[in-house]
């Protein structure tokens, strides 16, 4: 889903940035405020290595579209979005200057959709139904979370007339989709393990 340099607008690709960096501005005051910056920077930093593995493995698909796991949900469930938004940022910056995916200039985008849109879409979905059923909301709020990141992705490249809207929706949609059921299984498998092994990292403060 990475956005590379070169295929959106110079001037678009800025107003992307400057709205993620404003955002991961005040994701940085939030979590910066918390009392238990120890132990949250060890999970940040644990989780920031994770997500650059994880989402640097791409899966082929029949329609040649590259596919990746996106780990950001499940950082949300243990973390929170303002903290998860900054786990995406320091991923995504590693990838782009390390890695060589992404791109550079396309960073905001990127951050944007993968990171902040992900994190807050599936923080939120995840407190409505948390009360109803705790491994629903896992699943559910991270297909959601895939399923806003996919639909922001596609508006951004609608936007930038990279292809027909008709083409994106058919080529993206489905696949991460695909991608968000399979993610939202596993992270019910992941935060059952967690709260049976060590159940006091899911009682940090998500925020």
């Amino acid at each position: 889903m990475h956005i590379p340099d070169g295929l959106i607008p110079f001037d678009q690709a800025m107003i992307y940035l400057i709205i993620s960096l404003i955002i991961l501005t005040i994701s940085f005051y939030q979590t910066s405020r918390k009392t238990d910056m120890e132990k949250r920077l060890v999970l940040t930093g644990l989780l920031t290595a994770i997500a650059v593995v994880a989402t640097s493995v791409t899966i082929p698909s029949p329609m040649g579209i590259a596919m990746h796991f996106f780990i950001i949900p499940l950082v949300v469930l243990i973390l929170g979005p303002y903290n998860s938004s900054l786990v995406s940022f320091l991923a995504l910056l590693v990838q782009a200057f390390v890695l060589g995916m992404g791109g550079v200039t396309t960073l905001g985008v990127n951050v944007l959709d993968m990171g902040i849109i992900l994190s807050f879409v599936v923080y939120f979905v995840y407190k409505i139904l948390c009360n109803i059923d705790e491994k629903l909301a896992i699943f559910i709020s991270t297909v959601c979370g895939i399923l806003a990141a996919t639909i922001t992705q596609i508006a951004v490249l609608t936007i930038a007339n990279t292809t027909s809207l008709e083409v994106l929706l058919a080529s993206l949609l489905p696949y991460y989709l695909m991608i968000g059921l399979i993610e939202g299984m596993v992270n019910i498998i992941i935060i059952s393990f967690i709260s049976r092994t060590n159940s006091s990292i899911l009682e940090i403060e998500k925020i």
